[in-house]
């Protein structure tokens, strides 16, 4: 088993620190190897940024993220930035409040693409208070969606990741991501 998964959003919405949860949840946790990378532009806060995730139950020989499988969109920029190569019956997820759908339906419709919804940077302003967290609750989005790694790793990954002091209210926006998520086709 290898998954190639990619996250994409705009700088400070922490979308690195989901991807190092998420690696480190799969190889510390769940025992498998994960291997991630990251990337973005020179203006960092605001430009468009990637995080990719490679899973697998065997050694990764090859860290590079050729067609993902799993792509998470957290802003529409990185969205259709980083889409092209995306793979064939790929399961997407996106924050609706930040990207349209509308606007790539022909990509959902070629690739035939399996969509999820998570207002996750909604649901870190309205339920948790916090907006910087709407990355951990798309974390949780994510973890519910596609099943890839554990939600008791998630958690053990939460815990190791996050500052001190903020473990309670970033668990809370964890289990808030897991029960917002909506498959729309």
């Amino acid at each position: 088993m290898r998954k190639e998964l990619r996250i994409g959003g705009f700088g400070g919405q922490g979308v690195l620190m989901c991807g190092i949860i998420i690696a480190k949840a799969a190889s510390l946790y769940d025992n498998m190897f994960a291997v991630q990378t990251q990337s973005y532009g020179p203006e960092a806060r605001g430009g468009a940024s990637r995080t990719e995730i490679v899973i697998s139950d065997e050694t990764v020989d090859y860290p590079k993220v050729e067609h993902p499988e799993i792509f998470v969109a957290m802003s529409h920029e990185a969205l259709i930035k980083y889409i092209d190569d995306i793979s064939q019956g790929a399961l997407l997820l996106v924050d609706p409040d930040l990207v349209y759908l509308d606007e790539i339906q022909d990509i959902i419709d070629d690739k035939k693409l399996t969509c999820y919804t998570s207002d996750a940077t909604r649901q870190a302003q309205d339920e948790i208070g916090l907006k910087i967290v709407a990355n951990i609750v798309m974390l949780g989005s994510f973890v519910k969606a596609t099943g890839l790694i554990s939600e008791e790793s998630a958690r053990k990954a939460i815990l190791d990741s996050v500052p001190k002091g903020t473990e309670d209210m970033n668990i809370k926006a964890f289990e808030q991501g897991m029960k917002i998520v909506e498959k729309i086709n």
